[in-house]
């Protein structure tokens, strides 16, 4: 199927692009496109414009902050998963599509795209992630746990774009794992766990975000302060991950009912976790 008609603009800066937004009532910024032109071609969505942010230079490094390492609105999959970023960031980034997709998709888009299945919005929470968004009145921090709002819903306003995912340097061990739509790790997640750990003797923290299983990108917070405080032993594991859909609002759909997803994201956790500490 063909898109709706709509009209297309490339600012050759990111101020020229929040302008060109305030300009429509439906606008959508467009970085790789690789989320955004398939729900078009099906008529999910139907923007009057596109506001294309690929031509707009500086925007596609990874750069090392000292305390925290930037990821520009236009670094790709590809970047990411190549990159010295944590292990649940690089993983989750090398699962993401296929090799067109990484190559063209990009980190910030995913992100910003709040798909609920998608892999690396759970690594970015898990790593306690900042979003940058720029919008008419300059910039403003959005942290990862207030990002995600809804399905397909960001905090993003209509005319604000992330420009910045910022990652800060927290030591510790992190990890991810999924099970993909069709098996493996190829495709959305079913279900996919994202870990991060801080270990010294016992795990003093951790942060464990869920993909596939609810409405959204979510932390898990029995998982976590479960297994704070403990040894990180296989028993210890085994009883946070019982609560891994605590508070979780869990959706069935075509590839699992509440009850598969729930055990599904138990098993999940415990993989991540473990792998996670193993890492620290």
């Amino acid at each position: 199927m063909y898109p709706r008609q709509f009209e297309y603009v490339a600012p050759s800066s990111i101020e020229d692009a929040v302008r060109e937004l305030g300009n429509a009532d439906m606008a959508k910024v467009m970085s790789g496109g690789m989320s955004l032109i398939p729900l078009m071609k099906l008529r999910l969505f139907s923007p009057e414009l596109v506001v294309d942010i690929g031509r707009i230079g500086g925007l596609d490094q990874i750069s090392d902050n000292g305390d925290h390492w930037s990821i520009g609105a236009l670094v790709t999959h590809a970047q990411t998963a190549a990159s010295g970023l944590p292990t649940a960031l690089t993983t989750s980034a090398s699962w993401t599509g296929d090799v067109q997709v990484r190559n063209r998709g990009t980190t910030c888009g995913a992100v910003a795209h709040a798909d609920i299945a998608a892999d690396q919005p759970s690594a970015v929470l898990a790593l306690g992630g900042v979003m940058v968004a720029q919008g008419p009145s300059g910039t403003r921090e959005i942290a990862a746990e207030d990002f995600f709002v809804d399905v397909l819903t960001s905090a993003l306003e209509p005319n604000e774009i992330l420009t910045e995912i910022r990652i800060p340097k927290r030591g510790g061990g992190s990890s991810y794992d999924k099970l993909g739509r069709r098996g493996g790790h190829t495709d959305y997640a079913v279900a996919g766990v994202s870990a991060w750990v801080s270990k010294n003797g016992s795990v003093s923290e951790a942060r464990v975000a869920l993909t596939g299983v609810g409405t959204k990108p979510t932390l898990a917070h029995g998982v976590m302060e479960a297994i704070a405080g403990t040894d990180g032993s296989d028993a210890a594991i085994e009883a946070a991950a019982e609560r891994a859909v605590e508070g979780v609002t869990v959706l069935e759909d075509l590839y699992g009912s509440v009850e598969y997803k729930s055990h599904l994201a138990k098993v999940m956790v415990k993989r991540a976790l473990k792998q996670a500490i193993a890492n620290a």
